[in-house]
């Protein structure tokens, strides 16, 4: 029988998994997950579907994974790993999970209530199903712990950058996997300045040199930078103060329209899908798009700055991955860094939490990596 390595993505309406081989291979075993948590759930792994009684819980959605996982593979779970979007100044790098560890973890949750308290909810239920399987938790903000202070700040005062109020940025784990295959695959240019542009729902870019992180988009919340699917990116802060004082919104309206009624969405007034609105014949489709391009053309300037040239650009994300018209929209915009490179490489965060998970479990595991 062969030990697997279980990797969990928990969203407030989903929860991904994937099942790698313990081996050194760590071939991909199976993989998918169900959506729709707490209305109309669904499970979908390969070829096998279900649909899921209303109003499942996040609980009830993990029985059912791990039930699915012990009929159809062979071997047991030896460790489980889980993405976590904030490790705040604290976490550095993948951490063995510990009661004292989450405690901490809670104590982020405000800098990412939208994401952070789903993740930390499917440690706590995992531990309650399986209390003897070993966790890890691998972090969004970790790849880019090691910034210099000058692309680490806002020009705040010092008291409130004191009070955790500053730039960590995001998207880690997958800037992290292609910093991973850039050395395998492209050595030579993995030692040079890579912009890496991870497009999707969410997006931002990430400045890299010699494999690690420069400077990046997002700052202290998964806000900031590019334009995304439903979220706003950069936003003047008076109109933050004007939308509240002024217009009258509650911090929660705003936070709403800052998170889900924005970006693509909010420009187009069509939809945030890219293959819709590439398909799409009104006007407004096409504005979106071509904001969206220059936004990330500028941004990529921005990143061209901080790493002093560019010998490459690295398109990752289902948008850099899938939409060539963007791609080309983009690197139009920007031809006048050339010349560099240009790949594009597919995401791939679980692998990465995987071979963490792999260097964790042959450790003992009261050896924290964290710094």
């Amino acid at each position: 029988m062969t030990a697997t390595v279980l990797v969990l993505n928990a969203g407030s309406s989903s929860i991904k998994f994937s099942l790698f081989d313990g081996g050194a291979d760590l071939a991909l075993q199976a993989g998918g997950q169900v959506s729709g948590i707490g209305t109309a759930p669904v499970f979908a792994a390969g070829n096998d579907k279900a649909v899921l009684p209303a109003g499942r819980t996040h609980e009830e959605a993990l029985r059912f994974i791990l039930r699915w996982i012990g009929e159809k593979m062979h071997g047991d779970i030896a460790i489980a790993a889980h993405r976590v979007v904030h490790g705040g100044t604290l976490f550095h790098a993948p951490v063995a999970l510990t009661p004292e560890i989450m405690e901490t973890l809670r104590g982020l949750g405000s800098l990412a209530p939208l994401h952070q308290p789903h993740n930390l909810a499917a440690i706590d239920i995992l531990t309650k199903l399986k209390p003897d399987l070993p966790q890890i938790a691998c972090f969004d903000t970790a790849f880019h712990a090691g910034h210099d202070p000058l692309f680490g700040v806002y020009a705040l005062p010092l008291s409130l950058t004191d009070k955790g109020i500053r730039r960590y940025g995001f998207h880690g784990l997958s800037y992290e996997w292609i910093a991973h295959v850039l050395r395998r695959d492209y050595p030579a240019l993995a030692k040079g300045r890579v912009i890496v542009a991870h497009l999707g729902n969410g997006a931002s870019l990430c400045a890299m040199k010699d494999g690690k992180s420069v400077d990046t988009t997002m700052g202290m919340t998964a806000l900031d930078g590019l334009p995304m699917g439903t979220r706003t990116g950069a936003l003047d802060p008076g109109v933050v103060l004007h939308m509240i004082r002024d217009l009258g919104l509650t911090a929660e309206e705003t936070e709403r329209i800052f998170y889900h009624d924005s970006g693509l969405k909010g420009l187009s007034g069509v939809s945030n899908d890219v293959k819709a609105l590439l398909e799409s014949d009104d006007p407004r489709a096409a504005f979106a798009l071509d904001y969206f391009a220059l936004r990330v053309a500028q941004f990529m300037g921005m990143m061209a700055v901080a790493l002093g040239g560019v010998d490459g650009v690295v398109f990752t994300g289902g948008i850099g991955e899938n939409a060539e018209p963007v791609r080309d929209n983009i690197l139009r915009r920007v031809a006048f860094l050339m010349p560099f490179e240009t790949h594009v490489i597919p995401a791939n965060e679980e692998r990465v939490m995987a071979m963490h998970a792999l260097d964790i479990a042959r450790q003992p595991l009261t050896e924290a990596k964290n710094a």
